[in-house]
């Protein structure tokens, strides 16, 4: 056990899957059969208990208050959280699947409709790549018809959704960005979609014959990107570490404050390691952000205990520390200077 586990357990009771994406399988000790998480949330006078179970060979059981989800869709959006941690660089430096996961996550927190539309196509796109790839069925232009007819429907929605997402979440990620590095530098948050062109049932007819031969289906909201640009260009290509790092940061603040004004419950925030490769003037900017009463419940893990003291001596709220040392978590008594 170490600090990073600690928070991607509070991550996975809140997404019902690990930060980085790594297999449920894997997060079982291999000397055990089975893990367990569970975890009580306050909201005011109410207490929500979550249960997450898995053994090996068998699917996830995730229950809230002792009652069995019948959909693991059902439980996102309850316990709203944002996690910045070393791994987010892939958010940069990865493919747009990474990105798109992002906005995803987002906008599904706060939007079921969302959520179910962006469900369904891609259930229908496993069902049109099985399609291609069956050398019998895939001659038959009707069934093709009624997959891509409901691929539109709900790719329309996902479209429009993260069109209105980019619009009104870039001003709030702009000002974090502009906060935290002093204003110097100039960003860009763009929405690349192969549907701002034409329809996607357009698309799919048109690439049809294209995809038999391929095996698969090129055209559709499952390519679209998210390019985060540092002046002109692709921070990815340009940024240094520390302009990559605080732009990763602003983004997840951004995510945070973007919660809040929705008028979803405030979500716990987690900062695993975020101060490194960042210069002192930049690591002031974020503590005096993160010290702020709106943030709410704040984990926050580094190897240098300076940064944590420097959180703690900011802020009029109560506070608790704990150290991990050889797999073990122990609590240290609250001190303030």
């Amino acid at each position: 056990m170490g600090k990073t586990n600690l928070l991607d357990a509070l991550y996975f009771l809140s997404f019902c899957k690990n930060h980085t994406n790594l297999s449920d399988v894997h997060l079982i000790n291999h000397q055990e059969d089975f893990f367990v998480l569970q975890g009580s949330y306050s909201f005011g006078k109410e207490i929500e208990d979550v249960y997450v179970g898995l053994k090996r060979k068998q699917r996830k059981v995730f229950k809230r208050n002792k009652k069995e989800y019948a959909r693991l869709s059902e439980h996102i959006g309850l316990l709203p959280l944002v996690m910045i941690s070393p791994a987010d660089t892939e958010l940069i430096q990865g493919g747009s699947e990474e990105r798109r996961k992002f906005v995803d996550l987002v906008i599904s927190q706060y939007d079921k409709e969302y959520l179910i539309a962006l469900i369904a196509y891609n259930k229908l796109l496993v069902q049109r790549n099985k399609l291609l790839k069956d050398s019998h069925l895939a001659q038959d232009p009707v069934l093709y018809d009624i997959i891509e007819e409901q691929m539109q429907e709900n790719a329309a929605i996902v479209y429009t959704k993260r069109g209105s997402f980019v619009s009104s979440f870039f001003p709030v990620f702009d000002s974090f960005y502009k906060y935290i590095s002093g204003g110097e530098e100039a960003i860009s948050f763009v929405y690349q979609s192969q549907l701002a062109a034409d329809s996607l049932i357009s698309l799919l007819q048109n690439r049809r014959e294209r995809d038999k031969s391929l095996g698969y289906t090129s055209v559709g909201i499952h390519k679209d990107d998210f390019d985060f640009l540092l002046g002109e260009h692709l921070i990815r290509k340009i940024g240094s570490q520390g302009q990559v790092k605080t732009y990763l940061i602003a983004l997840k603040l951004a995510q945070f404050d973007f919660f809040v004004n929705t008028g979803i419950s405030t979500p716990i925030l987690l900062l695993d390691d975020v101060f490194d490769k960042l210069d002192a003037k930049r690591v002031e900017k974020i503590i005096e952000l993160v010290s702020q009463e709106q943030f709410g419940q704040i984990f926050v893990t580094d190897t240098n205990r300076l940064y944590l003291d420097e959180i703690i001596n900011n802020i009029s709220s109560d506070y608790k520390i704990f150290q991990v040392s050889n797999g073990i978590i122990s609590a240290e008594e609250p001190t303030r200077q």
